[in-house]
């Protein structure tokens, strides 16, 4: 945990934008894999730990905005259950490490509510991503899950974003130690990778590392030969000669702060001609889309400009033609990068995406784009200080999209097929970095991960 200041001046921040009625924040709790007595390991709310701290499954936190009392309910061990799990904290002490100086039983819980609605109070509720949750939230507020959707609280979702979106000192370094693991796990993947080799292989290798580190991973790895497919987590093809890895992954720091990075390295130790033009032209996209992170810019520009970088080198290769700006406006690029350049990071690898997307990257004047490509863009709203985001541009030859797209003779006037078509069984290149946005500029998060050509073939 954080010093328990931490949690009290978040929480009254938290008050100081939802003034009146109860904010009800339920933990996560245990699910089971087969069977009760058999869970997956246990992953607590992101917004519980972010205003409570206690990483505990079966807790629900209420803050009597009204009455300016806080509780969290929640159950101690029985003697029967300490002979399987041993002796265990109790909730009154673990509430006070958070600064929280009531701790009721969970039965409890189901009155407190009950008697706010008799009193005709407001209920803030953030949207429930689990269904047990959702059916435990149904319970305390007497309706059925369909109806749950009038009391998700926009007001308490628009505070949560904007307060969890400014990363604190604090923040900041448990991200960076979970960039600590990142940075041995790429390293380890690049040392590792060889002809003759299973995908499977290296992420087992990588995942024992994050293992024997004490940590877990943000998210299930990404590590193919088959970079063009975006978030594959198959790892059962054979490594050859001539292949490409890309490993796009991440680790949680103690606390559970998220790293994200993604390096595409040659499986062999040494790229092809082909694949160094490639790269080079991803890399140079992502390192002037960096360079645009600072207070102010909106990042549907620096995925515009990324995009543009792309395409200019996708030109200068034969593969596209005509004005560069105009076919990246009109969604030619999509082809080759269907995706958003980046997204927010923090307790959650994509950062709060579970409150909803469009309140964590729009605004009512900065709207998402329908467009295919354009729709897939996280964060296009104005960057402040403190933002921490992902930067993450590639290029993907998809066989699929392609002989869709050709047969449509879409965008014809930007593609060149017949060149396209000799690159269907390239794969895909993807080059990512975690950035902070300082009152001035921009800084990688470190330890900083190699990556140009290069640094890759002397490490590989």
């Amino acid at each position: 945990m954080f010093p328990a200041e931490t949690y009290i001046k978040r929480r009254k921040k938290l008050h100081e934008q939802v003034v009146n009625g109860l904010i009800l924040i339920p933990g996560n709790n245990e699910s089971p894999m087969n069977y009760p007595e058999n869970p997956y390991p246990f992953r607590q709310d992101t917004s519980f730990l972010y205003y409570f701290g206690i990483d505990r499954p079966g807790l629900v936190a209420v803050m009597d905005l009204d009455e300016n009392r806080e509780c969290i309910y929640g159950d101690d061990i029985t003697v029967e259950d300490s002979v399987w799990m041993g002796p265990q904290t109790t909730l009154k002490e673990l509430s006070g490490e958070v600064g929280v100086d009531s701790a009721e039983p969970l039965a409890q819980v189901a009155d407190i509510i009950k008697k706010a609605m008799q009193q005709g109070r407001t209920i803030h509720i953030l949207p429930p991503y689990r269904q047990d949750t959702t059916l435990q939230l149904s319970d305390l507020l007497g309706i059925i899950p369909a109806e749950l959707s009038s009391y998700i609280s926009e007001p308490l979702i628009r505070a949560v974003v904007a307060q969890r979106s400014i990363k604190s000192p604090e923040e900041i370094e448990q991200i960076e130690m979970a960039l600590e693991i990142s940075y041995e796990t790429q390293i380890l993947a690049m040392k590792k990778t060889a002809p003759g080799l299973y995908e499977r292989d290296i992420v087992g290798a990588m995942e024992g590392r994050v293992l024997a580190k004490g940590s877990r991973m943000s998210f299930p790895t990404i590590l193919t030969i088959h970079g063009q497919i975006l978030h594959n987590h198959d790892h059962s093809n054979l490594m050859n000669a001539g292949n490409m890895i890309l490993n796009d992954s991440g680790v949680e720091s103690p606390l559970h702060y998220a790293s994200d990075i993604t390096r595409t390295f040659p499986v062999s130790g040494k790229f092809t001609d082909r694949q160094k033009e490639i790269y080079q032209i991803v890399l140079q996209s992502q390192e002037h889309a960096i360079n645009m992170v600072k207070p102010g810019v909106e990042f549907r520009d620096v995925h515009f400009q990324a995009s543009l970088q792309l395409a200019h080198g996708l030109k200068e290769l034969g593969l596209m033609h005509g004005d560069m700006a105009q076919a990246v406006q009109a969604g030619a690029h999509a082809l080759f990068f269907p995706c958003g350049v980046g997204h927010m990071l923090g307790l959650d690898v994509h950062d709060m995406e579970a409150l909803g997307e469009d309140f964590i990257g729009y605004t009512d004047t900065i709207k998402r784009r329908p467009e295919f490509g354009w729709r897939s863009l996280r964060l296009a709203k104005a960057l402040e200080p403190n933002y921490v985001v992902t930067v993450e541009p590639g290029i993907y030859f998809i066989p699929e999209l392609v002989r869709q797209w050709k047969q449509k003779n879409k965008f014809s006037e930007f593609i060149k097929y017949n060149e396209v078509e000799k690159f269907l069984n390239f794969g895909g290149i993807r080059i990512e970095d975690d950035v902070l946005v300082t009152s001035n500029g921009n800084r990688i998060l470190e330890p900083l991960i190699p990556k140009t050509i290069t640094e890759l073939e002397a490490i590989c």
